[in-house]
């Protein structure tokens, strides 16, 4: 079968298989966002990974819609969408694609897989070939775009280009290789002895200090399997984020409920001695940081680039005090809660309403 992509707009002139996105009329979704409706035996942590499950199921209801489409444009849909137009190299790259798509979404990646520096080079050449050619991801706002409408012009321009790019990277080494460089240096770091790794799994939390911000590909690549990530950087420098992980449905494992920040930020503030204010985000943003904030409150494309490229302000709360206050919120905010699969919205909400700030 020949599929082609329509935008998004376009999803009820015909039968059309919805990609990491959700929309009425659809002939089939396959999409991790949470509440999806993704066949049970298609769901997968990532939308490409549903993609590619589908390729092994011909006969999925829906499956045999032309037309595909996508309501934005990021490297996990651009992947599911573009596997589903080419599914023999799909499938022929699959382990490959399915990497791209994990480091692209959840900025997680084996630096000891064999393919790994392969991935990060596709990922690296879409990032830059998207800012060098249209807009950050989650610019279209501030230029006055909507996203399912500007996306389609990066569909457009990648699906073409893409299966090149898959077999030859060293064709777009040009493009990819300064931000390889970065990563792999900063994750090099990352893993050397000037820093220090802790979990705590049983709240899903990673603490990552090192001295300086890095790119969320080496400050988020090792924590597989943690939900929640607080990095310590030197001079008091701090930033908490919830992963996308809990903005999904993921497949492999079970996660626990997101919480609501609020009360954490008014436990710092408390703490705080220093002249800036402790801030967050909502608890359905796809990607909740707490930090603290400057006379500009950071926009949604500042806060999904990368830590070294933003401002992280020094505070007074030794590094310390900091991971235990942080440490001690979670443990009682989901103390009596257990991890599972498939929360709903509602469910999130309900208990993420969290715990009074913690006293010591």
């Amino acid at each position: 079968m020949n599929r082609y992509f329509v935008p998004f707009a376009q999803l009820r002139q015909q039968p059309t298989i919805v990609v990491d996105s959700v929309g009425n009329g659809a002939a089939l979704t396959l999409a991790h966002w949470r509440g999806a409706a993704t066949p049970a035996l298609l769901r997968d942590d990532t939308s490409a990974g549903s993609a590619l499950r589908a390729l092994h199921q011909p006969a999925t209801a829906g499956l045999e819609a032309a037309a595909v489409t996508a309501n934005h444009f990021d490297i996990d849909g651009f992947i599911g969408v573009w596997s589903l137009l080419h599914p023999e190299l799909a499938l022929r790259h699959e382990e490959l694609l399915r990497l791209v798509a994990v480091l692209g979404d959840f900025r997680e990646i084996n630096w000891a897989h064999p393919l790994a520096d392969h991935a990060l080079q596709l990922v690296c050449w879409l990032n830059a070939e998207e800012k060098a050619r249209f807009y950050e991801p989650f610019g279209a706002p501030l230029r006055q775009r909507r996203e399912d409408e500007a996306s389609a012009e990066k569909f457009a321009w990648f699906l073409p280009r893409f299966g090149a790019m898959l077999e030859n990277p060293e064709a777009g080494r040009p493009l990819w290789l300064p931000e390889f460089e970065r990563v792999k240096q900063a994750a090099a770091v990352v893993q050397g002895p000037r820093s220090q790794y802790r979990s705590y799994p049983t709240i899903g939390l990673a603490v990552v200090s090192t001295p300086q911000p890095v790119p969320y590909y080496a400050l988020f690549g090792a924590t597989a399997g943690f939900d929640i990530v607080l990095a310590i950087y030197e001079g008091n420098r701090y930033e908490l984020e919830y992963k996308y992980t809990t903005w999904i449905d993921l497949e492999s494992r079970p996660t626990l409920p997101r919480l609501s920040l609020a009360p954490l930020v008014a436990r710092l503030s408390e703490l705080e001695a220093g002249p800036r204010l402790w801030t967050t985000d909502g608890i359905t943003d796809t990607g909740p940081l707490l930090r603290l904030g400057g006379t500009r409150k950071l926009s949604k494309a500042q806060r999904y680039a990368d830590p070294d490229g933003r401002p992280i302000y020094a505070s007074s709360i030794p590094p310390e005090v900091f991971e235990q206050e942080v440490l001690a919120f979670f443990e009682q905010g989901y103390a009596g809660i257990s991890a599972r699969k498939y929360w709903t919205w509602a469910e999130v909400k309900a208990v993420g309403a969290g715990p009074a700030p913690a006293r010591r």
